[in-house]
């Protein structure tokens, strides 16, 4: 309360008291009765001056705020191969259980694999474990609270950054609980397989193998490759335990094109405890031709580097950058050409392009010539403003051209472009709007055109190397982008005619990555129709197994998830079930599971993770040891916080209510003594 508003409640007091002794005193006797109806108009005056100074009161309580517990529980497939889910059932619920640490910490439950998510029921059935992933979503949500986290593990993690150097980020003391045996048993591994998924008729293609020895002794063996019952090639390798790592590069040959798997093996030692991961299978694809795409630009930009490399992510495209000139006189070699912010030395691509009737991809931005481009094109006309804009992406989820991959646009950076808009003439799909600022308008970003067995598409803003830079740091990876960009590349350098059934899949899956089979359908006049029902038989060529499955619609897709079936050779039909429209294929899904590779816990890199965030390392027998070291660890202790909140005194109900008892009063007095 300010000094001024206690002026003015003072003030008010002597106004009231004056007043009401103005009409009860003033020129009368005293009278009891005069003094009791005194105080009572003193008291209804005081009350009313007071609500219209409305002053603010403040009120302060305590309550005590205990620390959190984080209990994060390795959900992944590794832990039941070592044989540890009934004894991670055990931890959670004698942690769950306990009162002492329930009296003490609010104890919250996570279980995490590839992702972290809520604890509700474990299944041990993801094969992939990202732990630093896991570390810094839990690091997100506790990060200004005190939060020792147990970590229920046994070490192992298949992908994502080195978990050992998250304690530096991670700012609670970790307790690993170690799950699995810690013993070192003679081991020899392949330890990472390295091949391309494609390749090319007649060609050779290379193998990489990295085979890796843990024991004393020195040790021989055979390492092959074999494709059915054939070797296609065998070498003897000795390794001990300084030389405990090999480096395996061999070229085979593809001499036929389809589908061919293969397998690489190294013969497990005598008294090896796992050989599961002695051994890795592998598939090729052999194709008979190359996608040529051209890159045709009269300057130096980043983006020309990104195209390149986000294109050239899909073996079956090359990419090759070329000056106009240098394009005409090869333009017979390429299936598609890239026009990097045309000018006017573009003249006679564009003009070979259009006679032709070639497919082409036109990105323009701060240094396109948009006088020139509308002076060639029949198909789109620019304004022509020399001011500049940035410009966001927003994906428009009904683009129906092909399917676009998983990619947030929304955390993308700005592309930079020409301002004003564009009149397209013909039919078209816009794939990106334009955002300006938090303002999303109908204006294209990124639009497709398919005219006259033509298609086009254009891209209306540079900087795209942002994006790719921006997908990395989102995903750690450059796939999503790579994918988006391989799929737009594959739609324009394709004359095949557009079918109203089609899907999207890959002809072998590794065993250890999500299967996703994607379709779209398309009514009678070839648009987007999201009323039909999908359906996909899957059938199992070894053991004739047969399950039917709906696609789910998904945006402008159905899609459906196969990750489930096991490793064999499948044939498959996706149907329309209100129409007789349906389309075959097959696909093969390797037998790996990369969680079986470890025979036993990481409770050396446990270690160093618990001592660098100040914590310790325990074993599933020591619960109790944790449990009494949390209780008595002075550092987790509750804390006592106040709450502040400030009230207007308008909002007291009780001088409301004096205010109407003095009312109330000083009445019935007066007619209790007859003055009324």
């Amino acid at each position: 309360m300010t000094s001024i508003t206690i002026i003015y409640i003072i003030l008010s007091g002597i106004i009231a008291l004056f007043l009401a002794l103005f009409q009860y005193a003033y020129k009368s006797k005293y009278t009891k009765t005069n003094a009791v109806l005194a105080g009572l108009r003193f008291i209804t005056i005081f009350s009313i001056l007071l609500l219209l100074i409305n002053p603010k009161l403040d009120s302060e309580t305590f309550y005590n705020e205990k620390p959190n517990l984080v209990v994060a529980i390795d959900d992944s497939n590794s832990l039941d191969f070592l044989e540890q889910s009934d004894s991670v059932r055990i931890l959670v619920n004698a942690l769950k259980n306990n009162s002492d640490l329930n009296k003490k910490f609010n104890i919250d439950f996570y279980k995490f694999s590839d992702d972290i998510s809520l604890y509700d029921s474990l299944e041990f059935s993801t094969k992939q474990t990202n732990i630093d992933k896991a570390l810094k979503g839990l690091q997100a949500i506790y990060k200004n609270t005190v939060a020792p986290t147990i970590l229920i593990t046994d070490g192992n993690q298949t992908y994502g950054n080195d978990y050992e150097y998250a304690a530096k980020s991670y700012k609670q003391p970790i307790y690993p609980i170690v799950l699995g045996d810690t013993t070192n048993h003679i081991d020899l591994k392949i330890n990472q397989l390295n091949v391309n998924k494609y390749a090319f008729y007649k060609n050779k293609f290379p193998v990489e193998v990295i085979l890796v020895y843990n024991g004393e002794a020195a040790v021989t063996s055979e390492f092959k490759i074999t494709s059915g019952n054939s070797t296609v090639y065998s070498e003897r390798v000795s390794l001990s335990k300084s030389n405990n790592s090999k480096i395996i590069q061999v070229t085979l040959s593809a001499n036929q094109i389809g589908l061919f798997t293969y397998k690489a093996s190294i013969q497990p030692l005598a008294n090896e405890k796992n050989i599961i991961n002695n051994y890795k299978n592998f598939a090729i694809e052999v194709i008979d031709e190359q996608t040529n795409i051209a890159i045709v630009s009269d300057i130096l930009h980043p983006d020309l580097g990104t195209l390149k490399k986000s294109i050239e992510s899909n073996e079956q495209c090359s990419i090759s950058i070329l000056k106009p000139s240098e394009y005409l006189a090869k333009i017979n070699d390429f299936q598609l050409a890239i026009l990097y912010q045309p000018n006017a030395s573009f003249k006679s691509v564009i003009d070979k392009l259009n006679t032709d009737n070639l497919n082409r991809f036109v990105i323009a931005g701060t240094q396109t010539s948009w006088n020139f481009l509308n002076s060639v094109s029949t198909n789109y006309q620019h304004d022509l403003i020399s001011q500049t804009e940035n410009y966001l992406a927003e994906e428009n989820n009904n683009y129906t051209e092909f399917i676009i991959p998983d990619i947030n646009f929304d955390d993308f950076p700005p592309l930079s472009g020409q301002f004003g808009n564009i009149n397209v003439k013909v039919s078209f799909q816009i794939l990106l709007y334009k955002q300006i600022g938090s303002i999303t308008t109908d204006k294209p970003l990124l639009l497709t055109l398919d005219n006259n067995n033509r298609r086009e598409a254009l891209l209306l803003g540079e900087n795209i190397w942002k994006w790719r830079a921006q997908s990395y740091i989102g995903t750690n990876s450059f796939n999503n982008f790579d994918d988006f960009f391989g799929k737009m590349v594959q739609y324009l350098a394709s004359k095949k005619r557009r079918e109203r059934l089609s899907l999207e899949y890959e002809s072998f899956y590794d065993g250890n990555t999500n299967i996703l089979l994607q379709a779209q359908y398309f009514n009678k006049n070839y648009e987007f129709d999201n009323r039909e029902t999908l359906t996909i038989m899957v059938t199992d060529e070894v053991s004739k197994e047969t399950k039917t499955i709906p696609l789910v619609l998904k945006n402008a897709n159905y899609e459906v998830d196969l990750s489930s079936l096991p490793a064999s050779d499948y044939q498959f039909t996706v149907k329309a079930n209100s129409n007789n429209i349906s389309k075959s294929g097959r696909f093969k899904i390797l037998a790996y599971n990369i969680e079986e590779q470890f025979s036993n816990a990481n409770a050396s890199k446990l270690q160093k993770l618990a001592t660098d965030s100040q914590g310790q390392t325990y074993f599933n027998i020591q619960i109790t040891d944790l449990t009494n070291h949390l209780l008595t660890d002075n550092r987790y202790t509750s804390i006592q916080r106040a709450t502040k909140k400030t009230v207007s005194l308008i909002d007291w109900k009780y001088l409301l209510g004096l205010l109407v008892l003095s009312l109330s009063a000083e009445w019935f007095y007066r007619k209790y003594k007859g003055l009324i």
